[in-house]
């Protein structure tokens, strides 16, 4: 049997702040725990979280047996339950058979992540705007001459580090929590961000 890995999904703005994966529900409503799989040769074994190994099969004892999947995220946030209908499956390994359910789940965390943005606080228009022109323009440069864009991004690397530093000093004497919530981060994110814009070390 191939076994996936577990998979989650984050993106480039909030990372594992918000960390996404589908999760699954014993019919119980308990979270099961991960499966373990020895290894052919012996002396090896791995535990697994992936939706698709909660089946209720196996070669000696039985898994656990999804009745649940829904999205979630690190941050504690739940999308909507997906009842697995196992007869409707039919025969097909539950890898296969539940990637639409999987696949709805993903999308819903994709909203998620969009409402995130929304709650963060807000940049002015114009430098909304700048900030995009700016990207494009480096994609733009970099397919003539990638030197160039590499240059145009260290530049802006600069840029983001002089103007960062004393705004993070300032923000770090503020409540951890909004401070956080502004940026759509937890607070262990956003603590290591003030640290390396701020020039102190951080120790989380």
């Amino acid at each position: 049997m191939s076994v996936a890995k577990d998979e989650t999904w984050t993106s480039d703005e909030y990372g594992t702040s918000h960390e996404g994966r589908v999760g699954v529900l014993l019919a119980d409503g308990t979270v099961p725990e991960p499966v373990y799989f020895d290894s052919n040769s012996g002396g090896f074994s791995s535990k697994v979280r992936h939706w698709s190994v909660y089946d209720g099969d196996g070669p000696y004892s039985p898994r656990p047996k999804a009745d649940v999947l829904r999205a979630e995220c690190s941050c504690g946030w739940t999308g909507t339950r997906h009842t697995v209908d196992w007869a409707a499956l039919g025969d097909l390994p539950f890898r296969e058979s539940g990637l639409v359910m999987a696949a709805q789940c993903e999308k819903e965390w994709d909203g998620h992540i969009t409402a995130v943005g929304a709650t963060t606080i807000a940049l002015p228009a114009e430098l909304e705007t700048l900030l995009d022109t700016i990207a494009d323009a480096i994609e733009n440069l970099a397919q003539n001459s990638p030197a160039a864009a590499l240059k145009a991004a260290r530049s802006l690397e600069l840029i983001a580090q002089r103007t960062a530093h004393w705004p993070a000093h300032d923000a770090r004497s503020q409540d951890p929590e909004e401070v956080a919530a502004a940026l759509g981060l937890n607070v262990d994110d956003t603590e290591a961000l003030l640290a390396r814009f701020g020039g102190w070390a951080y120790y989380g």
